[in-house]
Order: C-alpha cells, then sequence, then structure tokens
C-alpha cells in the first residue's frame, strides 16, 4: 500500500535518516535499495537472521507470500493448513509468534505460547525458565533450602527429555550427545558468536540456528521447560494484593490497603505512603471528589505533537476534553460541549477543557485523552511555538492533573487513577 498524501514510506525514511548520518551503507550492506526504498523482503530477512531470542526467525517474506496466496486453505476455526499441502502445509496463519529457527526449519508458528498437549514442531510449548533454575526457599524454622524452578515431570509432547531442562547451549547439546547433529556451517558461527568459550552460545545467540534446529528436532523448546510462577518473588507483592491508590476517594480503606511503604528505588526515593497519608489527613478526597482516568483516542497517538499536526487527524479531534457522568455534570450545571476546569489534586493545577457528558463513564469517574499539549491553566501557547512548528490542535496537557506516583512493579508512573473536581467555566 503506498503511503497517502506527501507522506513517504517509513522504509524511505528511516533509510534517509541512516544516509543523513552516514550509516546508510552498514545499516543497509544487506538490503537492497531502489530510489531509495529498501526492499521490504530484504528487510525482514535482516530481521529473521537477528531475531532468534524473540522468535522471529522462521517467518520470511516468501513463507508469508504462500500464506497470501493460500488464504483459502487455511481453516477458519484452527487457523491452520492441511498437513499435506505442499506449500503451506501444518502452519497456522501468519506464522504466530513465536516461530522457531530458521525457515528451512519450517515451524509452523505458535498459537498458544504453552501447550504441552502438542509438540513443539506442532505449535506446542512449554513455560520458560526465565527466573533462573533454582532459588533459595526460607523455611518456618528460619532454615533455607534450595528449590529446583524447572518443570517436574512435565513436558511437551513428543519432548526427549521427559521433565524440566534449562536453556540450550552447545554445552548442553554436548552433554546429551546431540552435538554430533551440528553440521559444520552450523559449528563455524558458534565458534565465531564466541572463540574463546563456545559452549556457552545459547539458543538465542547463536546466528546459525543450529542449537535451535537440534532442540526442536528432539521435540525440546529452545528456551528450556520451566515452572510457572505463581508466586511472584522478586516483585514487592509476590501475591497480588489490593491496595488503594495513593489519592483514592475511599480513604476508610487506606488503613486496610495502604499503598506500598515508601522506599528507595533505581536511586531515587519512592514516598507514595507520605503522599497517601497526607492526602488522607488533608481530606483530598472531599475538595476532589471525582475519580479522574486517562488513555488514548484512535485519532493521536503518544503526546500527539505528531498526530496532531496531521489537518486529516486534527480535522477528527479538534479539542481536548473531559468524559463526565450526566448526572455529575447535572450536579454541577455542565452542559455538553461547554468549557469546564479541571482542578487536581496537587500544586493548585487546573486545566480548561470542553465536557463530553456521557454515560460511558459512571457516576464519581471521569476520563481524559493524554495526546494534548500547548496549553497550560487555560492559557494558549501557540506563540511560543517556533514558526511553522505548532500542530494544527492545541490543548491542556492531562499531565497537569495527573499525580504523584510510581509502581515498582511495572515500572510505571501513576496516570491512570487520581482524583479531581470540575466546574463549568
Amino acid at each position: 500500500m503506498k503511503p497517502i498524501f506527501e507522506s513517504k514510506d517509513d522504509l524511505e525514511i528511516i533509510y534517509l535518516l541512516a544516509k543523513k548520518f552516514g550509516f546508510a551503507d552498514q545499516m543497509f550492506k544487506k538490503i537492497k535499495v531502489e530510489n531509495n526504498l529498501p526492499e521490504a523482503e530484504d528487510v525482514l530477512r535482516e530481521m529473521n537472521r537477528g531475531s532468534w531470542s524473540t522468535g522471529y526467525c522462521g517467518q520470511s517474506p516468501e513463507r508469508l507470500k504462500a500464506h497470501m496466496k493460500n488464504q483459502a486453505k487455511f481453516d477458519m476455526l484452527t487457523m491452520r493448513a492441511p498437513r499435506d499441502d505442499p506449500e503451506v502445509g501444518g502452519d497456522y496463519y501468519g506464522l504466530p509468534w513465536p516461530c522457531w529457527g530458521s525457515p528451512e526449519v519450517k515451524h509452523p508458528g505458535t498459537p498458544l505460547l504453552y501447550n504441552t498437549n502438542l509438540h513443539v514442531m506442532d505449535g506446542g510449548g512449554t513455560f520458560r525458565p526465565r527466573f533462573g533454575i533454582e532459588r533459595e526457599e526460607k523455611l518456618p524454622d528460619g532454615t533455607t533450602r534450595k528449590v529446583s524452578l524447572l518443570a517436574d515431570g512435565s513436558y511437551s509432547l513428543g519432548s526427549a527429555i521427559q521433565d524440566g531442562y534449562p536453556e540450550f547451549t552447545l554445552a548442553s547439546l554436548k552433554k546429551l550427545g546431540w552435538d554430533t547433529e551440528l553440521t559444520e556451517a552450523e559449528m563455524a558461527v558458534i565458534n565465531k558468536v564466541n572463540p574463546a568459550t563456545p559452549d556457552a552460545v545459547s539458543w538465542s545467540l547463536d546466528l546459525s540456528g543450529g542449537i535451535q534446529r537440534v532442540a526442536l528436532a528432539h521435540g525440546c523448546v529452545p528456551y528450556g521447560n520451566g515452572k510457572a510462577r505463581m508466586n511472584a518473588f522478586g516483585l514487592p507483592d509476590p501475591i497480588p494484593v489490593h491496595r488503594e491508590p495513593i489519592y483514592t476517594p475511599r480513604v476508610d480503606l487506606v488503613a486496610k490497603y495502604p499503598t506500598l511503604p515508601d522506599a528507595k528505588q533505581f536511586r531515587v526515593p519512592n514516598i507514595g505512603f507520605s503522599v497517601q497519608k497526607a492526602a488522607v489527613e488533608k481530606g483530598i478526597a472531599k475538595q476532589f471528589p471525582l475519580i479522574l482516568s486517562s488513555g488514548r483516542l484512535v485519532e493521536y497517538e503518544g503526546g500527539g505533537e505528531e498526530t496532531r499536526t496531521n489537518p486529516w487527524l486534527a480535522e477528527l479531534q479538534q479539542d481536548m476534553f473531559i468524559e463526565i457522568n450526566p448526572t455529575d455534570a447535572a450536579d454541577r450545571g455542565v452542559k455538553d460541549g461547554a468549557w469546564v476546569w479541571v482542578t487536581g489534586a496537587e500544586n493548585n493545577s487546573r486545566a480548561r477543557m470542553k465536557a463530553l457528558v456521557t454515560e460511558r463513564v459512571g457516576k464519581g469517574v471521569a476520563w481524559m485523552p493524554f495526546h494534548f499539549g500547548g496549553w497550560l491553566a487555560g492559557k494558549d501557547l501557540r506563540g511560543n511555538y517556533p514558526k511553522g512548528t505548532d500542530p494544527i490542535v492545541l490543548g491542556e496537557s492531562a499531565n497537569t492533573i495527573t499525580t504523584y506516583g510510581y509502581d515498582p512493579a511495572t515500572n510505571m508512573q501513576e496516570t491512570k487513577v487520581t482524583l479531581c473536581q470540575i466546574a463549568a467555566a
């Protein structure tokens, strides 16, 4: 599909940028380029050559084109082609991730990440031992013991190893006696990857794909076979528990379900507990009784600077707005489409935007998109942009109203739940 209007193809933009910075020859040395446009097929082949660890190595352009050509052969329910088809036999449509091995291995893709009822070459899979192969567990009497994190008596159908096993390396192939199945060419690549200690080369670092190929041939998943982790040791709450937001309307629940204790994380203090305690003591929930969340619009992306500059998208969403329930709107004398002031729980923050009165949000809840910027506290700052750089649509930033908070489990800031007040402007 050709780009619309004055747009350039994404690949052309990347090539021109690389050319501008002087490294296009290196970046595209294995990719055919015509009229500044890299060939998409070559780009995918480059991805296949370097994506062993993520399972994007088997989806070659030739295989994907064969799927498009033979779409009618795929079952609408199982999404699988007949096994006896010469081009796409046994494949799942689109070769869903992960698709292990080189394209020549013909892995069918994996419709479900974990399914031990199927052979790995039939789309089956095991849990990945991502958190090591053992951990130290503390017992009630204060002593400790080592606990294996590998699967115990569980394995995928047809696996030559009928128990748990760690990720595959050249060393593990040697231990199993399977290293003799590697070709001379594959061994040459493995030795080149790590000349000093080739035994340490793993399935994810082996650019030949040989280690993956041999593991798959024996019905084993290259990344290993471990236990599922219900107890997420290493996280603040190994078993998830309910915790009230820092700014919560249910102050009566804070004592029972407080946020995490203050701590230093990534060299920075996280004082959410202190902020929550202060919010309760100051009666913030009475001053700001509406729960506020934020989210995406279809028309814009991220902070919106680029997409709000596109005239066709800008036409579809011309104003920053906040969704408010009809009952809450009636209580505040707010009309649909009217200007309102939204005030936040911190720093005397305030923002001017339009009201969207809708039952999409419940009573006591408000929602706003996070794609706008260029206004601050009701003031249009278009004049501050360098000439020709201002987006078509400007509006208040949701970040003006959102408040303090950081979740160490997900490494995310708190932008999805806080408190606010809304009043007619």
